[in-house]
């Protein structure tokens, strides 16, 4: 089976001022360590929190000191799995072997159609 798997990084950036800063370079970052381990297929951009007060969704990335916590969304997809599970673990061992030290968390899996 075929699946698409999404997980969420926290990546650490330093000396920024803003949030926009903070998404830029993590994005980056992630991008070129990505590219660099030949995984230009993993999709990478900023994840959304929900506000706690409206429930409106913003980027999450939260800067204090100049230093920023960037939540990362990668998603690739993973051919050949044995199960969702089988599927989970080849998509963090790739990911997490590119990005080492970056925590991960896998926040959702879906079969792929034959089509795509």
């Amino acid at each position: 089976m075929n699946y698409r798997v999404v997980l969420e990084a926290a990546w650490l950036v330093r000396d920024v001022d803003n949030v926009d800063d903070a998404i830029g370079v993590a994005v980056s970052e992630a991008g070129k360590r990505l590219n660099s381990e030949e995984m230009d297929y993993v999709e990478v951009e900023v994840g959304f929190t929900n506000c706690p007060a409206c429930g409106e969704p913003f980027d999450s990335a939260f800067v204090a000191a100049d230093t920023a916590l960037v939540g990362l969304i990668l998603e690739l997809d993973v051919f050949n799995a044995e199960s969702v599970e089988h599927a989970q673990r080849i998509a963090k061992s790739d990911i997490g072997g590119a990005l080492r030290d970056i925590p991960l968390e896998i926040i959702d899996t879906a079969e792929l159609d034959e089509e795509e």
